[in-house]
């Protein structure tokens, strides 16, 4: 036996010296060889396909292939270029086309724009764009980040932000025509998306016990037009939707006194603030209407399948979100959360971009930012408001009143019809 293990041995030894002998030199010596990349022809192709006056595809193929129209994506561009400041951060530079010193000009904003895009949309490794793109895999991936962070940057305080005044009301107006509640200002709950990169040492803190990998949670706010009034992504996956809410920024704004109340009326009763529809797991609170777990007449059993109904517009948004961003389908290649935090919220921005630019959204277009009015106050008084607005927040009587006072009106609703 060890005479034939040892024959045995020495051919496998002298194979592998053959397969070594007979490798080429270029793959022997230049295992990282240059490759040069002609991106001034992938640029003249992509302005032929895309974008020149009398292209190769149509406004439908740029619509599906880019997610968005042409003017929407020419908009952005232009909004990333024209974007001033002293000094101008690196991620704005990085779109800006520059001369190195041997004169030779850089990627163009639209290659690099259509890499990040086409990584969103598609969930595209960063090295499967350099056939057609001609760009390196480093190139496309930094390309992605600082996209991200450019759409962060311009866009997040617009949409992503508050409902204004005049937005409640056209939320109320609304729900109340699409679903019947009045006073609802969307529908809230929470996503998972996997993260195939998470450290070993982690894994125990973002698993739980109805997914077999680990995954970062979104909890998202969503009207019936389907715009993202609310994101808050981050929390790791081993936690409810209960955790999430207990350190999500939802109610600052109201429990700092910082938004009016708008009030509403149901069957002559008034109420100060909207409320969200949500599903079981979430507290009794105020500013949440539920359904019925176990209904016990026909009056609850038809309010809990319109509230089931009507809480379907979040969980619709986050399909149209997957589906449009296929990067959010896949699990997450990126090893800090960070990165992932810019890549979903990139995603929501440019969704309530094209919601607008569809014309579907309830949300006002002529926007305007303005700085919050901060009342003077005492530490001890601002303490105190604090505490008095988390109890009326927290009020189970209120969150009862609203829902029984809704039993009522969808039922009138429904013997009207």
């Amino acid at each position: 036996m060890s005479s034939s293990s040892s024959s045995s041995g020495d051919s496998f030894t002298k194979y592998t010296i053959n397969v070594i002998e007979n490798l080429s030199d270029e793959e022997e010596v230049n295992s990282r060889r240059y490759i040069h990349r002609n991106h001034y022809e992938a640029h003249d192709r992509l302005m032929d396909d895309y974008f020149n006056e009398g292209c190769k595809y149509s406004a439908d193929n740029f619509k599906r292939r880019f997610r968005m129209r042409r003017r929407v994506f020419l908009r952005i561009m232009n909004d990333i270029l024209s974007y001033s400041a002293n000094p101008l951060p690196y991620y704005f530079r990085w779109f800006h086309r520059r001369q190195d010193s041997r004169g030779k000009w850089s990627i163009s904003p639209h290659l690099k724009m259509t890499a990040a895009l086409r990584q969103l949309a598609y969930g595209y490794t960063p090295d499967a764009l350099d056939e057609y793109l001609q760009m390196s895999e480093r190139v496309a991936r930094e390309s992605l980040h600082n996209f991200c962070r450019c759409i962060i940057d311009l866009y997040a305080n617009v949409y992503l932000r508050e409902p204004t005044l005049h937005d409640i009301h056209r939320l109320y107006e609304g729900h109340e025509r699409i679903h019947g509640f009045p006073g609802m200002l969307g529908s809230i709950d929470c996503m998972h998306w996997a993260w195939a990169k998470c450290p070993v040492a982690w894994r125990g803190q973002y698993m739980r016990g109805d997914h077999s990998h680990p995954t970062i949670m979104l909890e998202a706010v969503a009207s019936y037009d389907n715009w993202i009034w609310h994101a808050y992504f981050g929390v790791a996956g081993s936690n409810n939707d209960i955790n999430v809410l207990n350190t999500s920024d939802l109610f600052n704004s109201m429990l700092n006194e910082e938004t009016p109340d708008v009030p509403y009326e149901i069957n002559e009763f008034h109420y100060s603030r909207g409320y969200y529809l949500a599903d079981g797991i979430y507290p009794t609170w105020a500013a949440f209407v539920k359904g019925f777990s176990s209904a016990v007449d026909e009056k609850r059993t038809y309010f809990t399948k319109k509230q089931a109904s009507a809480r379907k517009d979040v969980e619709r948004t986050f399909g149209i979100l997957q589906g449009r961003w296929h990067i959010l389908q896949q699990p997450a290649r990126a090893y800090e959360v960070n990165i992932m935090r810019q890549l979903m919220y990139t995603c929501i921005v440019i969704h309530n971009i094209i919601i607008e630019d569809n014309g579907y959204n309830l949300a006002e277009k002529d926007w305007v930012v303005e700085p919050v009015q901060h009342i003077q106050r005492t530490w001890i008084d601002r303490c105190d408001a604090r505490a008095r607005r988390t109890r009326e927040l927290r009020d189970r009587e209120v969150h009862e009143g609203i829902r029984s006072d809704l039993v009522e009106h969808l039922w009138d609703l429904r013997d009207d019809l």
